[in-house]
């Protein structure tokens, strides 16, 4: 019989590849080179790619910590006080866009910084935004009430502004079959007139006047008593106006078909936030507004925090508990909001407290827990952050106890703070922000 071999083949690679494997670990220990040996180095190719993983991932981890796979806890939507993107470490910054920008204002003095907050009737006539517009500007810099509708029906009880028109041919979300009105809820047509004031600056402040408009189809607009004529065929356009000390401005549409949407009032560089209260909505509304549309306002106002703040309204009746309608019908408003604002740091707030009568006693709705953790589900898959308002103001029954207090925080309706409520809340708010800008590390020192 022939004697089998074969180790001896086994050995002879397995000695080869063992010293292969040794020069390739001295090589890249001790730096060495020789250009033949480099083709068939066993683990150079191994390390440099790690090395450009771990790379890639530490840029990824600075710019977008939404992609740093890092380990989440829901249940974090339960505590009060705090921005959460549900990440278990609480020391990494959640709106990091924000933050970003934050810091190069208080750094340099220069850029604005443009604030969406949208709401339902817990925020309208400027309530809760006035008293965080104020405290953001007072820190980082900036005036100006911001964006104003052309006309509203609750403006003789904004504190900030005075909103006078008439002529308009109104359109908002309630019109059936209403479709890419302004992310305020209206758009304005017709040949209508305004007077619109920002009550919020002093008469040496330069305020800078921008019009906010659609299709201007060689339109143009009577403004202060000069006709200017409008520019641009975007769904969204802005146009400056006046950069100059006046606080109010009048003006009228020359063109009956262009659509008008508002005007902002705003500094030079700073903190802009813009209300957009909207009575008796869920923010399902959006769904009359495509995406097109939305790409075109932010590529006209270019927005760094985009803030939702509703809820309430979903409690209608004391007995409502399943709010899976919601989530269905909130799903692709937020996919369509992500797409179209990449960039910006989008925050959730959830509803606050609202109670019912139960047995004679008011109490906080039954399916309010129910809401909110529909509202944290719906940021924690969209990948948003999450403020748990309901929580901050004391959780269970505090809308009672806020109404009942002397003085009270509430209207005896168990369902609306007042200003002074509203102002407390935004205290809260402001202090949440702020304690997530100090978690933000910075490429750059701050300027002192």
């Amino acid at each position: 019989m022939f004697e089998n071999k074969n180790w001896r083949v086994v050995s002879l690679i397995t000695i080869c590849f063992g010293i292969y494997f040794i020069l390739s670990v001295l090589s890249f220990a001790f730096g060495f080179s020789w250009e033949p040996f480099e083709k068939v180095n066993l683990i150079t190719d191994v390390f440099k790619k790690n090395d450009r993983e771990s790379t890639e991932a530490g840029k990824l981890a600075k710019s977008d910590p939404k992609k740093q796979n890092l380990a989440t806890d829901f249940e974090l939507y339960k505590k009060p006080d705090l921005i959460t993107r549900f990440y278990k470490d609480q020391n990494v910054n959640v709106l990091p866009h924000f933050s970003e920008k934050l810091h190069q204002i208080k750094s340099t003095g220069k850029g604005k910084l443009r604030v969406a907050y949208f709401g339902d009737s817990m925020i309208e006539g400027d309530l809760l935004t006035q008293t965080l517009r104020q405290l953001l500007q007072k820190e980082f810099g900036g005036y100006g009430v911001g964006f104003l509708p052309i006309q509203t029906n609750v403006g003789s009880f904004r504190k900030t502004a005075s909103i006078k028109g008439s002529g308009w041919k109104t359109t908002n979300f309630m019109d059936k079959g209403a479709k890419n009105m302004y992310i305020s809820g209206f758009s304005f047509s017709g040949m209508g007139n305004s007077v619109l004031t920002d009550k919020s600056v002093s008469s040496t402040q330069t305020l800078q006047k921008y019009l906010l408009y659609g299709n201007a189809g060689g339109g143009s607009i009577n403004f202060n008593g000069s006709n200017v004529r409008l520019n641009g065929n975007s769904l969204v356009n802005s146009q400056l106006l006046s950069s100059d000390t006046l606080a109010t401005v009048n003006f009228k549409s020359n063109s009956a078909s262009m659509p008008v949407y508002g005007m902002s009032f705003e500094s030079e560089n700073g903190i802009i936030l813009d209300n957009f209260s909207f009575r008796g909505i869920t923010g399902i509304e959006f769904k009359k507004i495509d995406e097109d549309f939305l790409k075109a306002v932010q590529n006209s106002s270019q927005y760094d925090l985009i803030v939702m703040q509703y809820g309430v309204n979903l409690l209608w009746k004391p007995d409502t508990e399943d709010f899976s309608f919601y989530t269905k019908n909130m799903k692709p408003v937020l996919e369509k909001f992500n797409k179209a604002f990449p960039k910006t740091d989008i925050l959730l707030v959830s509803s606050a407290d609202r109670a019912f009568m139960y047995n004679g006693t008011y109490e906080t709705a039954t399916g309010l827990p129910n809401v909110l953790e529909t509202q944290a589900q719906l940021a924690f898959d969209y990948n948003l952050a999450f403020f748990n308002l309901f929580e901050t103001m004391g959780g269970k029954n505090s809308i009672v106890g806020w109404a009942l207090q002397n003085p009270p925080l509430a209207n005896k309706d168990y369902i609306h703070p007042n200003a002074k409520g509203t102002d407390v809340l935004a205290q809260k708010i402001y202090q949440a922000l702020i304690k997530d800008y100090k978690k933000y590390k910075p490429t750059t020192p701050t300027a002192k």
